[in-house]
């Protein structure tokens, strides 16, 4: 198959490349800057804002993968622009070129939508693709994580090295390793199921607390959770803005979705079993990805 995707150079988007080349997928991936060639992966240089760019991006595919989107912005109109009018772009390229099959990648976010700007514009996308026609699926990854991520870092950073990981308040959590996200996303594309909203996971819920001390089992060190209050949480958020500017990766935004006590994937929107199934734990997958940043000088 000829496989149209957006978010190719992000971390789940590279996941997706190396199994569809493993599959024996032909993959035609958008990205904003030049990327070096690669056996079986055609790049189509442009953005989401780019009509024409995502117009040949879809052009003669099999079917469309769109993971790219913004997970930080300035503000509302940020988010609306890369999250709603970007899947917007990419359905109506889909309808022209007749390409039916959407998968799309979405959020748990979605579910709250009057929490977070980032939320808010994720069920905008969402109803983007509900409404379009397309033989479309929508995938809500909990929190994706594995070798190459750089999202978490900061968590397994802090629990190598002061042996104290900072979480939010009391709360639960589910997570999926990103090789098994990207084995769910193909299978969609190779067996469609139909109109459906899928919450996948590893099978399991951590409280918070749980989450930092499987952390710590990971990088060999036992932990000390700290449970932020949301007030400290803001005024944190702050002072990243302030040090990182554009690179902070606490924002007053992403406070107002980590502060929600409940972050689990709900089991009745589940893949079905006969078609994935995760096989990749949360110890096995979080000291894998310790190694990895250990290996790279990451800790």
């Amino acid at each position: 198959m000829i496989l149209a995707l957006t978010g190719g150079t992000g971390f789940v988007g590279g996941a997706v490349i190396e199994q569809a080349i493993a599959a024996g997928h032909r993959v035609r991936a958008l990205a904003r800057r030049p990327q070096p060639p690669r056996d079986g992966v055609t790049w189509i240089a442009g953005a989401l804002d780019d009509a024409a760019a995502i117009s040949a991006l879809v052009s003669t595919a099999d079917a469309v993968l769109h993971v790219a989107g913004a997970v930080n912005a300035a503000d509302r109109a940020a988010f609306a622009a890369a999250n709603i009018d970007g899947t917007r772009t990419v359905v109506e390229a889909a309808r022209t070129w007749n390409v039916r099959r959407f998968v799309h990648i979405s959020s748990l976010a979605a579910r709250e939508p009057d929490l977070s700007n980032y939320g808010w514009s994720k069920a905008g996308a969402e109803q983007i693709v509900i409404d379009s026609a397309l033989d479309w699926t929508i995938v809500r990854p909990p929190g994706v994580y594995g070798p190459g991520d750089m999202e978490q870092r900061d968590l397994f950073r802090a629990a190598r090295r002061t042996g104290v990981v900072p979480v939010p308040p009391r709360g639960r959590l589910s997570i999926i390793h990103v090789a098994d996200l990207a084995r769910l996303l193909l299978a969609l594309v190779e067996h469609p199921a139909g109109p459906a909203i899928y919450e996948p996971s590893d099978g399991a819920a951590l409280s918070y607390a749980g989450f930092a001390r499987a952390i710590g089992v990971a990088v060999g060190r036992r932990i000390l959770p700290l449970s932020l209050p949301a007030a400290l949480l803001r005024t944190a958020a702050r002072a990243d803005r302030l040090l990182r500017r554009d690179r902070a990766k606490l924002t007053a935004d992403r406070v107002a979705y980590m502060v929600h006590p409940d972050w689990t994937a709900d089991p009745a929107k589940a893949p079905p079993p006969a078609l994935w199934q995760p096989r990749i734990d949360a110890a096995t997958g979080l000291s894998d990805t310790a190694r990895w940043y250990r290996a790279h000088g990451l800790l």
